[in-house]
């Protein structure tokens, strides 16, 4: 666990502190110890206050290594979650994002222009526990909205919002376009102003087309003899709104899934790019559905510390912050493995007396037998 906080930036992160007065009229629970047992919470699944208390007891002679009271009280850190300003934590996951940047190796494709994926997933709430995240009239819900990167599959881009809130209304708003980028996406964010706005700074979107598509075709793309392209067409919209929303040529590729058995009809204005590649794009786009179930099942962002808005604000910026720590990890040292064999091996080992690099190089057998030469505790009766 000690191990895990060195790869914390830590000077930017008691700039965060100090920006946000997270330690003002703090006498011990300082914020960092705050996001030590949050970060030690998350990696190794504990589900409340009441086993974060229990397991600092059990843990009590190790917990001077990093640096926190003998017993972390659960009073203590639902003040904390409480009252401290989530936006501290949601800097650091930028932070660390800026670091994993430099090491994440490059997509699949042979294409060079960065690929993003936007998407967002919903985080179910009990409305009487959460009055705030009002859904529907019986229902609490959140939103995660998130791009991710293909270069490393990590999230680059990271908003929570509540449960009404539209995807394109966030994306419209929020995301920063890079030139020269291809953006993908499902129906849900159709939107032709915005579509000219991603034509207009010079980057690509990729996305599928709309069944009332009003479309008139103009014109054929070139097409290789390639299986699954059934028609590669240039086309202009036709309805009022489009023309004006739009005023551009689109290209629509018609697709035949072999896997499914369907046909599918993508729509980009990437006119260079071979038809079979935007449809490979598209594919690609399921990277980012496994990285929200990866984070439902494995990290604690369905159940929650605190009922008030920023305590879970600040559990999901943690989570997040521990998902690019292991991104991090995997990528500095070359891991072989997938990001969930590390997660496994860390929260099996996470109060041990064992190096991180050694760790890393252990197979399940040698992992089990480094468990089982660990002291046993010997009773007298």
């Amino acid at each position: 666990m000690n191990q895990l906080l060195t790869h914390i930036p830590r000077h930017q992160f008691d700039t965060l502190v100090r920006q946000g007065e997270g330690d003002r009229y703090v006498k011990t629970f300082t914020t960092w110890n705050q996001f030590s047992v949050l970060l030690y919470a998350q990696s190794s699944g504990k589900d409340s206050l009441r086993d974060i208390q229990n397991a600092t007891v059990a843990q009590q002679n190790k917990l001077y290594h990093l640096g926190l009271p003998d017993i972390v009280h659960r009073s203590t850190l639902a003040d904390a979650n409480k009252n401290r300003d989530h936006r501290i934590f949601k800097g650091l996951f930028y932070r660390l994002l800026e670091r994993c940047r430099s090491l994440t190796p490059k997509h699949k494709f042979k294409f060079k222009n960065p690929l993003h994926t936007l998407d967002s997933t919903t985080i179910d709430l009990c409305l009487s526990a959460f009055p705030w995240a009002k859904f529907r009239t019986t229902k609490g819900a959140l939103k995660l909205h998130c791009q991710l990167d293909h270069a490393g599959n990590i999230p680059s881009f990271v908003i929570v919002t509540d449960g009404k809130q539209h995807d394109i209304s966030v994306a419209r708003d929020s995301l920063a376009i890079v030139p020269d980028s291809i953006y993908c996406f499902d129906k849900g964010y159709t939107d032709f102003t915005w579509f000219r706005r991603i034509n207009d700074r010079g980057a690509f979107f990729v996305t599928r087309a709309k069944d009332n598509l009003a479309y008139c075709i103009t014109g054929q793309q070139e097409t290789l003899e390639n299986k699954g392209i059934l028609k590669d067409a240039i086309i202009e919209l036709t309805t009022f709104y489009g023309q004006q929303d739009f005023p551009h040529s689109l290209r629509l590729i018609h697709y035949y899934d072999e896997e499914t058995n369907r046909t599918l009809e993508f729509l980009t204005n990437n006119f260079k790019l071979a038809a079979s590649t935007i449809a490979g794009i598209y594919k690609a786009r399921w990277q980012i559905e496994a990285f929200f179930k990866w984070l439902k099942q494995n990290l604690k962002i369905k159940t929650f510390l605190g009922t008030s808005q920023n305590a879970v604000l600040i559990q999901i910026w943690v989570a997040m912050c521990y998902y690019l720590l292991l991104a991090y990890i995997k990528y500095q040292t070359k891991f072989a493995h997938s990001l969930f064999y590390l997660h496994r091996l860390v929260k099996e080992t996470l109060l041990d007396r064992v190096s991180l690099i050694d760790l890393l190089n252990l197979d399940q057998k040698r992992l089990a037998r480094l468990k089982g030469m660990e002291p046993q505790l010997c009773f007298e009766f």
